[in-house]
C-alpha cells in the first residue's frame, strides 16, 4: 500500500534521531490518523506497535521500517508495560527514531502517560502525537454523537479494568451523563449491575460497538438491563466501546457508516 499525501513542510516538525514519538493511530480507519502521525510512520526507524492497530495503518510505514509488536490484550499473554518502557529507551538510545504506535489516542486509556514518565525519567526527548479515541470516533461511525444538546451537558470516559482500586459505578450513575466504557468486556455485567443499584433505570439505552470504523464493525444496541447476557449471545469480540445512556437512540436517524458485504468501510 501507497500513501502519497503531500504535506506543506511549514506543517512538519523534525523527527530527530533518539528520539520516542508516542503516536494515536486512531481507533483503525487510517483515514483518521493525523499530518503529524503520518509524517511519523513515514520517518521513523522502528515503530513499536499495538495489537489493536489496524494492519492499513502499519502498512504505510517506511518501506525499511523495523516493526516490533508490543500489544497487551486483556486476559491474554502480553508484554509486561515496563518491559515495554524499558524496549523505547533501549531503541532511543541507539540513535534511532522510535514511533511507539498505538489505537486509539495514547493518553486515553492507552497507558501513554505512564511510558512518557519513563522517557523522561531516561532523559529521552519525546513528543506525544493525540489521536482520535475509540470512545469519540468510535461512536461516531456508529451514529452516536457523544454530546447532543438535547440530550447531555457532560460524557464520562471510563475503563471497565482498574488496576488499583474498584470505581464507584454508584457514583458515577447518579452523575445522571452517559457513560462510554473502554475495556468493558469482561467486567460489564458487574458494572451494569452497579449502574442500576446506582439509580439508572434498567431500560436506560445501550450500545455496544466492535472493531469500531473498520470493515468488521458491529453495533448491538441493547438496555442496561440486558446488555450483559445480549453480548454474550452477540458473537461480538473484542475490541469493543460501550456506550450507556441518552444519545444512544440518536443512532436511529444518525447511523451513517455500513461496511458492506466484500469487507470495504
Amino acid at each position: 500500500m501507497t500513501v502519497d499525501v503531500p504535506i506543506p513542510a511549514s506543517y512538519l516538525v523534525p523527527f530527530d534521531p533518539g528520539s520516542v514519538w508516542l503516536v494515536g493511530a486512531g481507533p483503525g480507519d487510517p483515514g483518521l490518523l493525523t499530518l503529524n502521525a503520518l509524517h511519523g510512520l513515514r520517518e521513523a526507524d522502528v515503530i513499536v506497535h499495538d495489537a489493536l492497530v489496524d494492519d492499513r495503518i502499519l502498512a504505510i510505514a517506511r518501506p525499511d521500517a523495523r516493526l516490533e509488536h508490543a500489544g497487551k490484550r486483556g486476559g491474554r499473554p502480553s508484554a509486561a508495560q515496563e518491559d515495554i518502557s524499558r524496549r523505547l529507551v533501549e531503541l532511543a538510545r541507539e540513535g534511532v527514531r522510535v514511533l511507539r504506535l498505538k489505537g486509539g489516542d495514547p493518553c486515553v486509556f492507552g497507558r501513554g502517560g505512564e511510558e512518557a514518565e519513563a522517557l523522561a525519567a531516561a532523559g529521552i526527548p519525546f513528543r506525544i502525537v493525540p489521536g482520535i479515541t475509540a470512545g469519540i470516533g468510535g461512536l461516531a461511525y456508529a451514529g452516536i454523537p457523544a454530546t447532543h444538546r438535547c440530550a447531555n451537558q457532560a460524557v464520562i470516559l471510563a475503563t471497565g479494568y482498574s488496576r488499583d482500586k474498584a470505581t464507584d459505578w454508584r457514583a458515577i450513575a447518579a452523575t445522571g451523563a452517559p457513560l462510554v466504557l473502554y475495556m468493558a468486556w469482561r467486567t460489564l455485567p458487574d458494572i451494569a449491575a452497579e449502574l442500576i443499584a446506582g439509580g439508572r433505570a434498567p431500560s436506560t439505552p445501550v450500545a455496544i460497538v466492535a472493531d469500531a470504523t473498520t470493515p468488521r464493525q458491529r453495533v448491538l444496541e441493547t438496555t442496561l438491563a440486558t446488555a450483559a447476557d445480549d453480548l454474550a449471545a452477540s458473537g461480538l469480540e473484542p475490541p469493543t466501546i460501550v456506550v450507556v445512556g441518552d444519545v444512544v437512540p440518536l443512532r436511529a436517524s444518525l447511523a451513517w457508516f455500513a461496511p458492506d458485504e466484500a469487507g470495504h468501510g
